[in-house]
């Protein structure tokens, strides 16, 4: 393992800085736009997560930006290696070692921040450098007091997420991605995706926005070891809120985490096994659906497309989804919309030609259903209909849909 670490047994006086002379070059998945400012994070982040339609860097600074000025001009950057004993290295390393004082932390985060695009192991430094997670984890806590009752203001905002941004990077790493998972750091993470949604003031969706680009900054992997965290850890249900009553632009991030969920086997035969979870995930996304067609984006719409084409895989919530799949995606509510996104009108034609209903199966389903069975009921699990629904078996008890544990209800066979 190649690093500069900053090693430190009494706090950040004296530290014995020891930069290796192997540092790697190379990019390791970090996607966000070198600065310091939440706007130009997340819009470094977004254009790389959740890139469709007319969306562009410009588009998403115009969106996001306020609190901490205007975003740099965006650019291909590359990582760099630091080379042992140069000036670059010598502050990167201060820089770590300013953590762990309260007095020089702020400045540390904006630069650390700033450098974090352009320092190809920066995540390695800071993983094994003495105290410096400890330091960006105690900038989470700080500020858990503001969420309840809500009085984060745009200083404090911009300071932590100076700290989610370096979070990101570690996330983002390969050589760090496994720890910050065992370690469960994402969960520090989740008091702000739980935020009252009410909360849209900007500091308040800096916050959310940043931390939900730490998580996509892990879906983006691909990797099962983090689709069985989230899954484990009850992602989904926070997911699913922000994409019922988030902005514009949290909505877009948390549907594309969710569409990455589905998209892993795992994910899918979760979010399908039972009741409970489909009728959550398959409500949502018609409400969103609905809002979409009064209110067009062709970014948020492109995820939600993906989302509904790789349920429809599943041949339980294939069944479900043609009984309750949005007319307006059945006709030309968005032909204008997607006129000029080819991807995306493939994926609603091959979603509209896996739910149609083939020659001779009557629409009855695999569950015994006839053609005069009830469709899906997506107002909540206690409300479920008491006939045989197609493909969606009804739960024994009315837990709370949405519910990332263990169902009491039927589960729906994973064909």
């Amino acid at each position: 393992m190649a690093a500069g670490v900053v090693h430190s047994s009494s706090g950040a006086t004296n530290a014995n800085v020891n930069v290796n002379a192997n540092l790697t070059a190379g990019s390791h998945g970090n996607n966000s736009s070198s600065g310091s400012t939440p706007g130009a994070q997340l819009s470094g982040l977004l254009s790389g997560l959740v890139t469709g339609g007319n969306s562009n860097n410009s588009n998403s600074s115009n969106l996001i930006g306020g609190v901490g000025g205007p975003v740099p001009g965006s650019g291909t950057i590359t990582a760099q290696p630091l080379v042992a004993g140069s000036a670059e290295a010598e502050k990167i390393c201060q820089c770590i070692t300013d953590l762990l004082q309260t007095e020089t932390r702020e400045a540390a985060l904006m630069e650390l921040s700033r450098r974090r695009e352009t320092v190809a192991d920066l995540a390695v430094m800071l993983w094994h450098s003495f105290g410096a997670i400890a330091a960006l984890l105690q900038e989470i806590i700080a500020v858990y007091p503001t969420i309840h009752p809500p009085t984060l203001n745009a200083h404090q905002s911009n300071r932590v997420c100076n700290a989610l941004a370096l979070l990101q990077c570690v996330a983002s790493h390969p050589e760090t991605r496994a720890v910050f998972l065992q370690a469960n750091i994402p969960l520090f993470l989740y008091p702000f995706l739980n935020m009252n949604t009410s909360s849209k003031t900007r500091p308040f969706e800096y916050l959310r926005l940043t931390s939900l680009g730490v998580i996509g900054a892990l879906v983006k992997t691909d990797e099962k070891e983090v689709i069985n965290f989230l899954l484990k850890t009850e992602i989904i249900p926070l997911c699913l809120r922000i994409m019922e009553s988030g902005t514009e632009l949290s909505k877009t991030v948390a549907t594309f985490i969710l569409q990455k969920i589905l998209l892993d086997e795992t994910g899918l035969n979760y979010i399908c096994q039972t009741y409970d979870r489909f009728s959550h995930v398959a409500m949502i996304l018609a409400k969103m659906v609905i809002a979409l067609s009064k209110e067009q984006s062709a970014r948020l719409l492109k995820h939600v497309i993906r989302c509904y084409l790789r349920l429809s895989d599943n041949p339980r919530a294939r069944e479900a989804l043609r009984q309750c799949l949005p007319d307006q995606l059945k006709n030309a509510t968005f032909a204008a919309c997607l006129k000029d996104d080819r991807t995306t009108k493939n994926w609603l034609v091959t979603l509209l030609k896996n739910i149609e209903t083939k020659p001779g199966e009557g629409g009855g389903g695999g569950n015994g259903g006839g053609s005069n069975t009830p469709g899906v009921n997506l107002s909540g699990a206690g409300n479920a209909p008491t006939g045989a629904t197609p493909g969606v078996a009804t739960p024994a008890s009315g837990a709370s849909a949405g519910s990332g544990g263990a169902s009491p209800g039927p589960q729906l066979s994973v064909g």
